[in-house]
């Protein structure tokens, strides 16, 4: 079989053919795999299509924002920049995370089943991988809405109830037919916005650093320990980003076996790293020079009239990307926390519930402000989640056998005791627990009151979880065999 496809052995196609994909596979097709393996023959593509992807989904109104927050937290110009890209560093866990999908041919919400067994990533799906993304699914939603809503009264028509709900619902319908679609529909798309999104933010940067103050400091520097305080507060605010996405394995599952793990790491790191160094840094230069607090209404005052609806029309269709991959992992996560479902299906009831959330936020309530300040907690246990990912991959060597996965019954390597792993689970719920006496968001924890208000959540999270499962599972033996 495998010399008769070579090209699913390099991951490049054979010069002069044209690449054969299954047509589950072709972007007009609605993707007809969920949680369920992929076969080696239905493997194809390049590490280098990963780079779109995680571009696209960077270069967006959040990005911006967080850029922002950093100088008006009180840092200058240059710490800023220093802070924004140490907290992207954190891509690189993302982008080691993503080479056990072609190693699994399975995505991420089934590979973890490997460090909780097969109950106790349940578990893990409906919080980690459902009920967070949700969260972060409306409140991108909610970004995009606001700035659709200035869109449209620039037509001349009134935002009122009835329009800001067509609005909502149009932007999460454009959303969730990518997510629907699926695998090839957003590899073939996110070529094409990350090169649209790239050209829009090139104009905003022409015009913003046509009024950055270069050597902008706050009028009282920061020094000492308020000034560490705020920095590992940009610093977990920054790497929140990279963080959220310990699904990266969704979007590399469909590449060849054998396909170079440096090049998988290097494309996925280096598409979320430079756009988010570039997005949040614009976001940075502007705040020296006019008032981000709201970001949309400040960037007006720079930009020309007759950009303004481009770059509002930009901003959805950065947050139409990011949210894409987000409903997609979503759906996965649902069928992986046992409900017996599409992928389709379970695509479009996540998106009907963050749909109601950013509903109900917008026109009722300030819910979607509470939701914010609790995803401002996520750090303790998105942090964790990821450590304990990262390790298993490093002592397993990223070896995984992924038909011995998809095996959900009790004969299965990965059933443990009773279906969870004890390993797994107490690592990750003591690398939480510690995380949660260092956090000073919403609240302050015993350890960072101690540090007089300093946040080390997301380093010490990252570290006990990972220290806790290499001790656990004694460098990998107590675990199940690799493949």
């Amino acid at each position: 079989m495998a010399s008769t496809i070579p090209e699913q052995q390099s991951g490049t196609p054979v010069p002069g053919q044209k690449e054969d994909r299954p047509p589950s596979e072709r972007a007009v097709r609605v993707e007809a795999h969920g949680i369920d393996h992929i076969p080696d023959t239905e493997r194809h593509g390049h590490p280098r299509q990963l780079f779109p992807v995680w571009a696209a989904a960077n270069v967006n109104y959040l990005s911006l924002v967080i850029g922002g927050a950093l100088v008006l937290m009180g840092l200058t110009l240059w710490q800023a920049l220093a802070v924004i890209v140490v907290g992207n560093l954190f891509w690189l866990l993302t982008g080691l995370l993503s080479i056990s999908g072609p190693a699994a041919g399975a995505p991420s919400e089934v590979i973890t089943r490997a460090m909780y067994g097969v109950r106790g990533n349940r578990v893990n799906n409906a919080i980690v991988g459902w009920l967070i993304s949700v969260c972060y699914f409306a409140l991108n939603l909610s970004a995009a809405a606001t700035a659709a809503f200035a869109l449209v009264e620039k037509t001349g028509v009134t935002a009122g109830t009835g329009v800001k709900t067509a609005v909502v619902i149009v932007v999460a319908a454009l959303t969730l037919a990518i997510g629907v679609y699926g695998h090839a529909m957003i590899m073939k798309l996110y070529l094409p916005i990350t090169l649209v999104l790239t050209a829009v933010f090139a104009v905003v940067a022409c015009y913003v650093f046509g009024k950055t103050d270069f050597s902008y400091a706050p009028a009282e520097p920061l020094t000492g320990h308020d000034l560490w305080a705020v920095v590992f507060a940009g610093i977990t605010l920054v790497g929140s980003g990279p963080l959220s996405y310990t699904t990266s394995a969704d979007f590399s599952r469909y590449l060849p076996r054998t396909t170079s793990a440096r090049a998988i790491i290097g494309w996925t790191t280096l598409g979320g790293f430079l756009a988010s160094i570039v997005v949040c840094s614009l976001g940075a230069f502007a705040a020296t020079a006019v008032d981000m607090t709201d970001p949309q209404a400040g960037l007006a005052t720079v930009l020309p009239d007759w950009f303004e609806p481009v770059f509002l029309l930009a901003l959805v269709l950065g947050t139409i990307a990011i949210n894409a991959l987000t409903a997609y992992s979503a759906g996965l996560a649902l069928q992986a926390v046992g409900l017996r479902i599409r992928r389709t299906r379970s695509v479009l009831a996540d998106g009907t519930a963050a749909v109601s959330l950013t509903l109900y936020g917008l026109l009722v309530s300030d819910f979607l402000d509470t939701v914010s300040n609790v995803l401002q907690l996520t750090v303790v246990l998105l942090g964790p989640a990821m450590a304990v990912y990262a390790t298993d991959i490093l002592l397993r060597r990223n070896r995984y056998d992924g038909p011995a996965l998809m095996d959900e019954s009790p004969r299965s390597p990965f059933w443990y005791r009773a279906g969870v792993s004890p390993a797994g689970t107490l690592s990750l719920l003591g690398g939480v627990a510690v995380s949660a006496l260092c956090v000073d968001t919403l609240y302050t924890g015993p350890i960072a009151a101690a540090l007089d208000g300093i946040d080390l959540a997301l380093p010490v999270g990252l570290v006990v979880a990972a220290l806790l499962y290499a001790l656990l599972t004694r460098g990998g033996k107590s675990q199940a065999p690799a493949a």
